[in-house]
């Protein structure tokens, strides 16, 4: 069993398949009996998901950009505080369908909000918590967007963001990883389902 926690955190554009990806990996740590949280954001607590809601309703098309990245902060200091934090001080694994470069890759990149405010931001939110390891699931804009529109699931404010600012958020996302590859691993979401599965599993398993 572990004695120090693991914080793992799944990115990805729209469409990339990161949230069944991620259920299917704490599905094979329990098979193993390894202690794991799975969360996600914005949400992850009664708080946060309240907020998240508040954050997806297509009604709120006059949200400015600032109000965003402050509502999505306030979610994340909720779950770093309630759920995050306790359980590595538990010595579980945390999976987490995004976290900061989230923030930096839409409201950065996508938005074109000052990288240093957001960063600043952050901190104050996480404490400075960052993951060890961040799994970057990529695909191509029009890819990920075609496969929302056929899932059938209903879509969120963001989802309906032009094609030119889903652009921008991959290509934030691309550049953040190029800037810290000690910490972030590229899968290719376009393979089968079981591929991008093994390989995400290839990458986590030295850390277990």
């Amino acid at each position: 069993m572990r004695t120090t926690g693991l914080f793992v955190t799944f990115e990805g554009p729209e469409g990339s398949g990161k949230t069944t990806q991620l259920q299917r990996l704490g599905a094979w740590l329990a098979q193993q009996h390894i202690p794991f949280v799975l969360t996600r954001e914005p949400g992850g607590t009664v708080i946060g998901e309240e907020i998240r809601d508040l954050l997806h309703d297509c009604a709120h098309t006059e949200m400015h950009a600032r109000t965003e990245i402050l509502l999505y902060s306030a979610s994340r200091a909720q779950l770093v505080a309630e759920v995050i934090r306790p359980a590595l001080e538990a010595g579980k694994i945390v999976l987490c369908d995004r976290y900061v470069d989230s923030t930096y890759a839409y409201q950065g990149y996508g938005r074109g909000l000052p990288l240093a405010d957001l960063q600043a931001i952050t901190q104050f939110a996480t404490g400075g918590l960052m993951p060890k390891l961040t799994l970057y699931l990529d695909v191509p804009v029009e890819v990920g967007l075609a496969r929302r529109q056929q899932s059938g699931e209903t879509l969120t404010r963001l989802d309906r963001e032009a094609v030119t600012f889903h652009r921008r958020v991959r290509e934030g996302y691309l550049t953040l990883a190029r800037q810290a590859p000690q910490r972030w691993r590229i899968i290719d979401a376009t393979r089968a389902v079981d591929e991008i599965q093994t390989a995400l599993r290839d990458e986590l398993r030295p850390w277990l």
